[in-house]
């Protein structure tokens, strides 16, 4: 027997809907929660071709009530060469379902919308917060849906995000917190000229050279409880100079921190530039999201506990992994995230069990009911 959430998430799959996304996969979840008494609101933000679509769906429970928030995306990164099938054609193999977004986040979200149609309407009240744009540069995603429900004053008590959170098995790690992520353009000009004639230019690159020896071998911190230690990673070094016989003019770099809540973006941003400017360059920080915990309590607990009544499994709570976009949630209520295995997302031949889809199904049914009783948080 077909389960409700792997025709769900065959009919998401279906929805070309690559970062940033619009139009059809929105219309398909749209269509999906608007017999079931969600009111939905859909508009975009930016400009032209990479504006993005945006989708907040409530159903208003008793006056007073709790508000829980499922929340999440609709886009998917582009597909890749090499699937054994079309990556936007669902395709049913042994106990999985393949297409691009399988795990990544159209099998949760369709999980969320086949959990709330089993939750009476007076139980309280049950948002989603899907944005077009959390695969692309977040810029017009999920802040500005936030924006959206603050001036509706419609925010969540809670929130959970459904990103593949789970390792080995689904059901053994939740997210309670990320940490933060800032990239940063290095630059140091000189004076170009001929090799022959050093003393009529001025190379960069040994500044350049020292000024990222001197930024690896920076220490940022050992890590906290609940935090591994901020990294800062070379990405990128460049000089586009063709000539063997040339001095070149300029030399540029890029480095990429990922770090914990023993700072903030601005504070490394400041620390970097300083560095930059001892050795004569330039340093341009670009913050993608400040570090969040939302700490062990009442909602992790709750998490747990319909984890393991569904899995068996007391899930890891964790803070390791990229960003996503509960580093803006957060600003608006408590956050937790929970999903599927991660293994394949992102990759070609994307897949999900279809059993995991019945079982998330009802693992978010537990979350979002406890979470509306009064006594849940």
């Amino acid at each position: 027997m077909t389960g409700l959430a792997a025709e769900l998430a065959e009919q998401l799959i279906a929805c070309e809907s690559i970062t940033p996304a619009r139009g059809d996969v929105f219309d398909c979840l749209q269509a999906m929660l608007e017999p079931h008494g969600f009111a939905i609101h859909r508009f975009l933000a930016g400009q032209g071709a990479e504006a993005v679509e945006n989708l907040f769906a409530i159903r208003e429970g008793p006056a007073g009530s709790r508000h829980f928030a499922f929340a999440g995306h609709a886009d998917v990164v582009p597909p890749g060469e090499g699937w054994s099938g079309e990556p936007f054609t669902p395709r049913r193999h042994g106990d999985l379902l393949y297409g691009r977004g399988a795990v990544d986040m159209k099998g949760a979200v369709a999980a969320m919308a086949a959990a709330v149609r089993d939750i009476p309407a007076d139980a309280g009240t049950l948002s989603f917060i899907i944005t077009g744009d959390e695969e692309g540069e977040a810029i017009h995603g999920t802040r500005a849906l936030i924006d959206f429900i603050r001036a509706r004053g419609e925010a969540p008590d809670v929130c959970l995000v459904g990103e593949p959170t789970s390792v080995h098995r689904l059901g053994d790690m939740m997210k309670i917190g990320r940490r933060g992520s800032i990239n940063i353009w290095l630059e140091v000009e000189g004076t170009q000229g001929h090799v022959a004639y050093p003393h009529l230019a001025d190379n960069p690159l040994p500044r350049l050279v020292a000024m990222l020896t001197e930024l690896e071998g920076l220490k940022l911190d050992d890590g906290t409880e609940w935090f591994q230690p901020s990294n800062l990673e070379i990405t990128d070094i460049a000089v586009g100079n063709p000539a063997t016989n040339v001095i070149p003019a300029k030399g540029t770099a890029r480095i990429s921190i990922r770090f914990n809540d023993c700072h903030s973006g601005a504070e490394l941003a400041r620390r970097i530039a300083d560095v930059a400017t001892r050795h004569g360059g330039r340093a341009r920080p670009v913050i993608s999201g400040e570090p969040f915990l939302t700490p062990p309590g009442a909602f992790s607990a709750m998490v747990a506990r319909a984890v393991e009544a569904e899995t068996g499994l007391d899930p890891e709570p964790s803070t390791t992994g990229g960003t996503s976009d509960a580093r803006f949630l957060k600003d608006l209520c408590p956050v937790i995230e929970f999903g599927l295995l991660n293994a394949t997302m992102h990759k070609r031949d994307e897949a999900v069990a279809l059993e995991d889809l019945e079982t998330l199904t009802r693992i978010y049914r537990r979350i979002a009911l406890a979470a509306l009783e009064q006594d849940g948080q």
